[in-house]
């Protein structure tokens, strides 16, 4: 616990060092001699350990004795020391043009006398090239560079003002380009302001890289509070980005359109692709070259799937290509970069996806692709002519074996030796006679063709592997996809593939350029930057995240139900823990008060047990008294007493609800007085006393309004059946009555009815 006295004051005036490439954002270094002297120029705070929360044996703080113990010995423990403040920010300026921004430190890094500014920071300024031997003054003469006694002149010169910044609440950006369009902002402006930024000043240019190697550019336009520049650290800030004019915001809009516009036309002849359902048959076409894509967006995720590409001609060119689109697959499928593909040479394409697959396992949709192979050596007529096919998504069945395997050849059936169809006997003869002498087959494939057909005499196997077809298009697309005469090389890094399908392997497996939604940054990003680890270290094949997730999750959070700092990849493994000890916390226990909104604390257990009443301390503190009272006579006595007095003469309170037992509650309900004579009360509070005496406490004491609402609100939310009473007066005590928080406070911490421990 801190609290300071004073503001830091600091100035010093420094030479502006070379730039240097490690600072961004509004990052400065200062020398060490800097940091000493903001050391010793710190304000005194007191400070006092939080460690340390009772110094004395016995302390209560409803006993002004040994509260006022605790108080001197607290003042005694108490220290004061210099203490800087965080974060440090800093006020920069050109002595020479007058011109001002705010900064804040990356390090104490700086050669003496000198100071680092990033280059957006430089530019701010209106610094010149320090080192440039050409830089002139604004009338056009030379300026006089200052050396030290060595040929390396000294840049110009900057005032550093130690300056303590507001928290902003918001900022407004001015885009200073049409057309900006990012798929998410939020995440990318959190990012980039986080790791980059401490401070931000009004008419300052802010140049934000996007995912795809995108520059935005904004003007910093307007803060709240309404100052020349704020702190962004540690504080909730809201971000408005608002056009320059109404052209602008016009433009936008049009470029916008117009994107949507082109991403939903396709290349004239082939079909546009779009949504599919499960078990509907599609037709299309598609050019050479080009591709189709379908999304599948729902299926029975229990159940295996069979994707059945079909071309119309008998055409081998088409490729059926599928990826899962989840947060570590975020691309549409290509010959190149696929997770389940056929690129066979054969006119029907099957895939078949295993429901338990652990790539489709958190997938959002299935994306697929029908695509058409188009080589160089293809006529140009050729890669004009449309390709039609039919497509289909199906659940997987299991199939039974081909008919011709699974009946029984008949009394007066035979197989031919050449063809191997089964005819009958009596024409045997006649049939193998036409057969020798029109049928022939290969002997490797068993496939039957006639003598003189192009089939036959374009029917090639290929001699690495077990693929086969029956035209020359079909084997030039085999060896180009399949036995390449080079290796292939991967667009994002070194890696080099032998053929197409491991190329495709390697991109959405474990390319570093393979792009990801990290759950930590919430952006679209590479799963691997150069200064992350690599895919074979130990701490990345066990925690199951990419190399940047595993470097971004180091960063660290607060709990919401524990308050203590975790890492974001811990905060998963965190929460199971709190999970898990919902179950194992015994369940609260109620005031005895029917009305009262309140539970019993566990440093009041004793005192409960003690009096056997059951109520907490507001309920019980108006019969307090210092008496000895062993047998708890007295005790009744004044319960009695007190629930006669709600009965005959009522509580007083407006917002009472207390019908029953008060009879002021009785007259804010029903509108009418209602008095009770002391005989007919002391009827009424009979069962009370006599339940109090068999050791059963069910009191109904008038309480205050927010207790008694609480206990509204509790007796609500357990009606639906989900959490007990119990849970629900706990939850809305700690929230202090506010239903929304209460419900965040049962869903973290309370179990739900019939909620066990695996």
């Amino acid at each position: 616990m801190a609290s300071h006295t004073e503001a830091l004051k600091w100035t010093t005036q420094l030479h502006n060092a070379p730039s240097n490439r490690r600072l961004v954002g509004d990052k400065i270094t200062l020398p060490p001699s800097a940091l000493e002297a903001l050391l010793a120029a710190a304000p005194v705070v007191s400070v006092q350990s939080n460690a340390i929360r009772q110094l004395t044996s016995s302390f209560d703080p409803f006993n002004p004795y040994s509260f006022a113990a605790e108080r001197r010995a607290r003042e005694v423990f108490e220290d004061r020391q210099q203490q800087l403040p965080h974060p440090l920010t800093f006020r920069l300026v050109n002595p020479r043009n007058g011109r001002a921004v705010y900064a804040g430190i990356r390090e104490f890094s700086a050669a003496e006398s000198t100071i680092g500014l990033s280059s957006g920071l430089q530019e701010a300024l209106g610094l010149q090239n320090a080192t440039s031997s050409e830089s002139t003054t604004r009338e056009g003469t030379p300026d006089v560079l200052m050396t030290n006694g060595t040929d390396t002149p000294k840049g110009e010169m900057i005032t550093v003002h130690s300056k303590s910044l507001s928290k902003g609440t918001y900022v407004k950006l001015r885009p200073l380009e049409a057309g900006y369009d990012p798929e998410d902002w939020k995440s990318l402006l959190e990012r980039y302001l986080r790791d980059n930024y401490t401070t931000l000043t009004r008419g300052e240019l802010l140049v934000v890289p996007g995912a795809r190697h995108e520059r935005f550019r904004f003007l910093v336009d307007k803060f709240e509070p309404d100052e020349e520049g704020i702190c962004i650290v540690d504080t909730d800030l809201e971000v408005d980005i608002e056009a320059l004019n109404e052209d602008q915001a016009r433009e936008t809009l049009n470029k916008r359109l117009a994107k949507k516009k082109r991403k939903q036309e396709s290349p004239e002849g082939s079909s546009p692709g779009g949504p599919l359902s499960l078990g509907a048959e599609v037709q299309g076409r598609v050019i050479p070259g080009h591709y189709v894509d379908y999304n599948l967006m729902e299926w029975d995720r229990s159940k295996d799937l069979e994707v059945i590409l079909h071309a119309s001609d008998d055409d081998t060119r088409l490729d059926l290509l599928v990826t899962p689109f989840s947060a570590h697959q975020r691309l549409k499928p290509r010959s190149d970069e696929y997770v389940f593909g056929d690129l066979s040479a054969r006119p029907t394409k099957r895939l078949k996806i295993s429901h338990t697959n652990v790539d489709i396992e958190d997938a959002e949709y299935l994306s697929i692709a029908v695509h058409a192979w188009y080589g160089e050596e293809e006529e140009a007529k050729d890669a004009a002519r449309p390709i039609a096919y039919s497509l289909e998504v199906s659940v997987d069945h299991v199939r039974s074996n081909d008919v011709e395997d699974s009946i029984e050849l008949s009394s007066d059936g035979v197989r031919c030796k050449n063809c191997h169809q089964v005819v009958p006997k009596r024409t045997l003869p006649l049939h193998e006679a036409f057969c020798y002498r029109n049928n022939v087959v290969c002997p490797k494939c068993s496939t039957v063709f006639l003598k003189n057909s192009d089939a036959w005499r374009n029917h090639w196997h290929c001699p690495h592997d077990d693929e086969h077809g029956n035209d020359v298009a079909s084997r030039r697309k085999h060896d180009t996809i399949f036995h390449p005469q080079s290796p292939l090389q991967c667009p994002s890094c070194d890696y080099q593939a032998y053929d197409l399908p491991i190329l495709a392997h390697h991109r959405t497996t474990t390319c570093p350029g393979k792009e990801i939604l990290c759950q930590f940054c919430h952006l679209v990003v590479p799963q691997q930057g150069p200064e992350d680890p690599s895919f074979t270290d130990p701490e990345v094949l066990m925690s199951g995240l990419t190399p940047h997730e595993l470097s971004d999750g180091a960063r660290t959070t607060e709990c919401h139900i524990c308050n203590k700092i975790v890492r974001l990849r811990d905060m998963k493994t965190h929460l199971r823990l709190h999970d898990r000890e919902r179950f194992s916390k015994p369940i609260p226990r109620l005031c005895s008060n029917r009305i009262c909104g309140r539970t019993i604390k566990a440093e009041d257990e004793g005192r409960v047990q003690q009096e056997q009443l059951g109520l907490c301390n507001e309920c019980f503190g108006p019969l307090y008294v210092t008496a000895y009272d062993p047998e708890g006579k007295m005790l009744r006595r004044r319960v009695e007493r007190r629930l006669l007095q709600q009965l005959t003469g009522g509580c007083g309170k407006f917002w009472c609800r207390n019908e029953e037992f008060c009879r002021t509650a009785h007259k804010n309900i029903r509108a009418e007085d209602r008095a009770v004579s002391a005989k007919d009360g002391l009827a009424m509070v009979k069962p009370i006393m006599d339940d109090l005496v068999n050791g059963v406490s069910s009191m109904v004491f008038c309480v205050d309004e927010g207790s008694q609402t609480r206990r509204s609100l509790a007796a609500m939310v357990a009606a639906e059946e989900e959490y007990e009473l119990e849970w629900c007066v706990k939850a809305l005590q700690e929230e202090k009555g506010d239903l929304d928080r209460a419900r965040e406070w049962l869903k973290d911490r309370a179990p739900k009815l019939g909620e066990m421990v695996l």
